[in-house]
């Protein structure tokens, strides 16, 4: 069992009330950690930390910066099995889908550090004699980054790298389900020596998040605000930000769509499925919801898709011997298996999977999805992917886009000039093509379009994000007036 206490001002501190919460195994119902409770007096003490931090940080030289964050990459490759156990504890992941977080997070790391000299700005031609007109760019003030269970590491780290690259002081909001795992990467970046009040973590009760969100958005100090979670919360937050005037960065659900064109190598499309459909039991965010595969090689398809879904086994991730983990909890299994039902019940037919114990869910697989299924529109968030059949390239169009998400999708094909017309058409943030709809590097613009949420993660996109850009002029002749 962990014992997770608040991060604040470089201290390890329990809750102003004392009060704590605990996140319990959902494979064994065991207390996986008992964590800080934090309280809106936490969340202004947090910010105000991270405030009286802020001057002296934002005027740290980009070297220094690029430094200390490189030094935490390697701090975090060499932790990565304390990252892996407890993550493993709280959330019911396998080991190697923690590793693979570990490993990326240290390169989301070092790739804010190479972009600590890419802040940068522009002279810009001016009208006014003996005028020099610069845009540039300036950290915004303290960041609040609010992260998810599901890729603890890479989304927690995400959260705050670019902005701490950018000069930015930043909070760590770290999710209910996953304290402790959220806790160690502020450690990482205290001993890699970022100074007191830099780097701010933030546990709280579930019945508290609303509370502890509000005080943190509306601290004068917090300039900006990136959430990494469901559609429904992402549209509370943005609500709250917009109350108050702060800039948000929104990545949310998805319903990310898997097309399957009559030239596709099919080896490949079902590997690709596969993965993208089940890695972390279908608990990311890009996760392949839909296979939608053209009538003319759907029942090869299903045929090659059912017998690689049937190698895949689920099991206690402690074990180590299965590919699949536990669903976070019971009740997502619950849910995932209600949307099984109605699909059945109005003609879709399951092809292998459909059985769970506890948080333990067998792979599943449902052919013959319709729009009047719910699980045609509804994010299932689990080990569970759909398989729509239709006539043709423009029907497989419409439906990849028949839905109120877009954060990722994928065609394949060997006529790489359709698939690419396929791809433009298709309304997402990210598509890939003849590759899964899970893929990520630090370097790339990561984000959504409609109601997968707005602003983009990674590289110099981001510089964007968690900057403010100046306009400033400098006269150097005598200026003339008409008063």
């Amino acid at each position: 069992m962990y014992d997770v206490r608040l991060l604040i001002d470089d201290q390890d501190l329990a809750a102003s009330t004392a009060a704590t919460f605990q996140r319990r195994n959902p494979v064994t119902g065991e207390v996986a950690s008992v964590a800080a409770a934090a309280t809106v007096a936490d969340a202004d003490r947090a910010a105000n930390s991270a405030a009286a931090a802020f001057p002296a940080w934002s005027s740290t030289s980009p070297t220094q910066r690029r430094a200390m964050l490189n030094k935490a990459a390697n701090i975090l490759d060499r932790r990565a099995g304390e990252f892996a156990d407890a993550a493993m504890m709280e959330t019911g992941a396998t080991r190697m889908w923690i590793l693979f977080n570990c490993k990326l997070a240290a390169n989301v790391l070092r790739e804010a550090a190479s972009m600590t000299t890419q802040v940068g700005g522009e002279v810009i031609p001016s009208d006014h004699e003996g005028a020099i007109s610069l845009s540039v760019r300036q950290p915004a003030g303290v960041c609040v980054g609010i992260a998810p269970w599901n890729a603890p590491v890479i989304l927690g780290v995400r959260a705050i790298a670019m902005p701490l690259a950018c000069g930015n002081t930043v909070i760590l909001k770290a999710s209910e389900l996953c304290p402790k795992t959220h806790q160690l990467i502020g450690d990482v970046l205290r001993e890699a020596g970022l100074p007191k009040g830099v780097v701010n973590v933030l546990s709280n009760a579930p019945e508290d998040a609303g509370a502890v969100v509000e005080a943190l958005i509306a601290h004068p100090a917090v300039r900006r605000v990136n959430f990494t979670g469901s559609t429904r919360v992402g549209r509370l937050i943005a609500e709250t930000c917009a109350r108050h005037l702060k800039r948000c960065l929104l990545e949310l659900g998805g319903k990310a769509p898997l097309i399957v064109l009559d030239d596709a190598d099919l080896d490949e499309a079902v590997k690709a499925a596969a993965f993208g459909a089940f890695m972390n039991q279908g608990q990311i965010c890009m996760s392949t919801e839909r296979l939608i595969v053209l009538d003319s090689v759907a029942d090869e398809f299903a045929r090659r898709f059912k017998a690689k879904v049937a190698t895949l086994k689920a099991g206690d991730p402690r074990q180590g011997n299965t590919a699949l983990g536990a669903v976070v909890n019971a009740g997502a299994v619950e849910r995932i298996s209600q949307l099984v039902t109605d699909a059945v019940e109005k003609g879709a037919s399951v092809l292998t999977g459909g059985d769970s114990d506890g948080a333990i869910m067998a792979p599943t697989v449902l052919d013959h999805v319709t729009r009047s299924m719910n699980i045609f529109h509804e994010e299932s968030f689990g080990p569970c992917v759909s398989i729509v059949r239709v006539a043709d390239l423009d029907e497989a169009v419409t439906v990849a886009n028949d839905t109120e998400y877009g954060l990722s999708a994928a065609v394949f094909s060997q006529n790489i000039a359709r698939a690419m017309e396929v791809a433009r058409r298709i309304e997402s943030g990210i598509c890939h093509i003849n590759g899964p709809t899970v893929a990520d590097e630090p370097q790339v613009p990561f984000g959504g379009v409609k109601s997968s949420g707005y602003g983009r993660f990674g590289g110099k996109a981001a510089i964007d994000e968690f900057t403010d850009l100046r306009w400033i002029t400098l006269q150097t002749a005598p200026g003339h007036y008409p008063i």
